[in-house]
């Protein structure tokens, strides 16, 4: 690696605009702003006001990265030893924070969307703790955060008052040394809040300022709460983050298609029908296909698509609900009642698999059944040995019909091989479910050629016999074909530099239908629409500018819409076009696993103007921020959940109360 004292930062930029201080990293393409200074910080991932590089090299990056930490450190130091009394500590504490900031920064440089820092982020501590005395107020950039996780989990604010609450401050922040008085309630509603939410205002315009560059994804996240009411929740997405639009309640407005569409045309307006590029919802009721159809027929440029995570939902419940698939879930369940339903014998099972436990809880009800499945099969061996061990033989459960019926299915050839094969049909959707909850890109240009390889994958683990893997590929051709595709992803697959210009691509009737949908719906102007067909024979045999782009070392180094970013500035109305397509996203809301609590209590009528002000408020930081935090922690696993102890696949629905097993007791 490079010392800092030899590497250049001139070698790894261009200048673009010596007068505005514009330079090209060499590695993503973004410009700067700033000159050479600036883009030290972005080539060495160090967040604040300037996008990390994810392209550039880990031992470029770690050289830049250190650079500038030992300038801070230099600099921090000097002015520490200017100054006497308790600022110098203060310094010290500073340049050890930076250091910290920096280290951690380098950790998510991976990320592709741009965070963007709400003002108190940026800095410190406002007052050091080191001055603070006996029962004073904590600082106000502590309150602020204590503010913020109150507002982001939901908690309720009376907790504020609680003294445990109390003693866990002055234990974690004093270490039991000093007291210090919490915000209470209100801190909480008044000054503390009115500052998150104009700080949450400042974050949310500056994500629409990129909507009419990028265009935007309307996504809908609906559900029916316990008093029966059809509520729905608004994201916008785009490039530049997630935002919460409001929560709405349509009860009212179910089997009334037209006041739907009209209901859809307003939320449309308050976003800007130049800016929404589609509508994602995660429903496939008769009332949103057909207020989609309208919206479609009325409004050619919007499109109405279904998220793709709800679309392998719905192969899943099918593929589990097959004849030759649900007598195979049935016994796994079995199996798992049983052993959960007995205390001994979850202990033995325990026992005899290092602790592991065969039920594995999702998020998404339709994966759990082949997560569970997965882990029955992996701990097939342990099983079996469970079922002929002595430990089991003593047991009185051997003997009863539900244990001999339990030992036959764990015994039993036929089971073992029919799990199997469910696995091979299901888990290449559930590794592509997977792939799109956990991308930090949109994925609307990859989610064509995804669902093929899945398919793909799918016939290959069945050994490419068509009497095997053709009823699970006609499951997934039927909701493919009535609720996932859209033109859009035709396009997307199309303008996809990273496909066209690979020796495998297939332009079949599909592709070309929906590239010359988009064209027509996106740009009404026939002007506009033939000198776009012009521009796209010039892209697809890498013509101009494209030419460049079309390379190895190109195609697949930038996310599709930054590629056309950097290489069709030649043919702008193409670029626009492709630009806006390539930014949106495929999936709906289920990802982000957004609680629906406050948005329930704020659609609830009865209360004054000044407290439903108040709540509307709440919901816009609360969603905002758990919508930001979710990106930060985008790499976890998403589709992971915790178990509920009353599933179906726990107990049967009738548990009954057993006696200890260790005691001898009957059932």
């Amino acid at each position: 690696m490079a010392s800092s004292e030899t590497i250049d930062v001139h070698e790894h930029g261009t200048t673009v605009d010596a007068k505005k201080g514009k330079v090209q990293c060499h590695y993503c393409g973004k410009v700067v702003s700033g000159g050479f200074h600036r883009l030290k910080y972005h080539l060495g991932g160090i967040r604040g006001d300037v996008r990390p590089c994810t392209e550039v090299p880990t031992n470029v990056r770690e050289t830049f990265r250190l650079m500038i930490v030992k300038t801070k450190d230099e600099h921090l130091n000097k002015e520490q030893g200017e100054l006497n009394g308790p600022s110098s500590r203060n310094l010290s504490k500073t340049a050890n924070k930076m250091k910290c900031t920096l280290q951690q920064d380098e950790n998510s440089v991976q990320l592709e969307r741009e965070h963007v820092y709400l003002p108190s982020e940026i800095g410190g501590f406002e007052t050091p703790l080191n001055g603070s005395k006996v029962g004073e107020s904590l600082p106000r950039s502590i309150q602020k955060l204590m503010g913020r996780f109150f507002y982001e989990t939901g908690v309720d604010l009376s907790a504020a008052k609680s003294s445990s609450f109390q003693k866990l401050i002055d234990g974690t922040i004093a270490v039991g040394h000093r007291k210090y008085s919490t915000p209470g309630l209100r801190e909480l509603r008044g000054e503390i809040f009115e500052e998150e939410v104009n700080e949450m205002k400042s974050y949310v315009r500056h994500i629409k300022e990129s909507w009419p560059s990028t265009g935007c994804s309307i996504v809908l996240d609906g559900w029916t709460d316990k008093k029966g009411r059809k509520l729905v929740n608004f994201l916008v997405d785009c490039p530049k983050g997630v935002i919460y639009l409001r929560s709405s309640d349509i009860s009212d407005l179910v089997g009334d298609v037209d006041g739907l569409l009209l209901f859809f045309e307003g939320v449309i307006e308050e976003v800007g029908f130049e800016n929404v590029i589609q509508i994602v919802t995660d429903s496939t009721s008769d009332d949103m296909v057909a207020v989609g159809k309208q919206l479609r027929e009325k409004h050619r440029s919007v499109f109405w698509t279904v998220s793709a995570s709800h679309c392998i939902e719905l192969m899943l419940d099918k593929i589990a609900d097959m004849d030759l698939t649900r007598p195979i879930l049935d016994k796994a369940k079995t199996i798992t009642r049983f052993i959960h339903g007995h205390e001994a014998v979850l202990k033995l099972m325990r026992n005899h698999t290092c602790g592991s436990d065969l039920f594995k809880p999702s998020k998404s009800r339709s994966v759990m059944p082949f997560y569970t499945l997965e882990n029955i099969v992996i701990e097939k061996e342990s099983l079996q040995r469970i079922f002929i061990s002595s430990e089991w033989e003593t047991m009185n459960l051997a003997s009863t019909t539900e244990g001999k019926r339990v030992a036959a299915i764990v015994d039993d050839s036929y089971f073992w091989s029919g799990a199997k094969g469910v696995l091979k049909a299901t888990f290449p959707l559930i590794n592509l479910m997977h792939l799109i909850h956990n991308s930090d890109r949109p994925l609307i240009a990859y989610i064509y050629e995804m669902m093929d390889q899945a398919k793909e994958i799918i016939k290959n683990k069945f050994m490419n016999k068509k009497a095997d893997y053709s009823k699970f590929w006609k499951v997934i051709d039927g909701i493919w074909n009535s609720h996932l595709h859209s033109p859009l992803h035709a396009a997307g697959y199309y303008l996809n530099p990273s496909y066209i210009y690979s020796s495998n691509f297939f332009m079949d009737a599909e592709v070309a239908a929906g590239l010359l949908c988009c064209v027509v719906r996106m740009a009404r102007d026939t002007g506009i629409q033939d000198l776009i067909a012009r521009q796209i024979d010039v892209y697809r045999t890498a013509q101009g500018s494209f030419k460049h782009g079309s390379s190895e070392d190109q195609k697949s180094a930038f996310p599709p819409a930054v590629w056309w970013s950097n290489h069709g500035g030649q043919y702008p109305e193409l670029q626009r076009m492709a630009i806006r397509i390539l930014s949106q996203t495929c999936d709906g809301a289920l990802r982000y696993n957004l609680h629906r609590t406050l948005a329930e209590k704020l659609l609830t009528k009865g209360r004054n103007q000044i407290e439903q002000q108040w709540l509307i408020d709440e919901a816009c930081v609360h969603y905002n921020l758990h919508l930001r935090q979710f990106e930060t922690d985008i790499n976890s696993d998403t589709l992971a959940g915790e178990i509920d102890p009353m599933d179906d696949w726990i107990v049967d629905g009738k548990p009954e109360f057993h006696q200890s097993d260790n005691c001898g007791g009957r059932d």
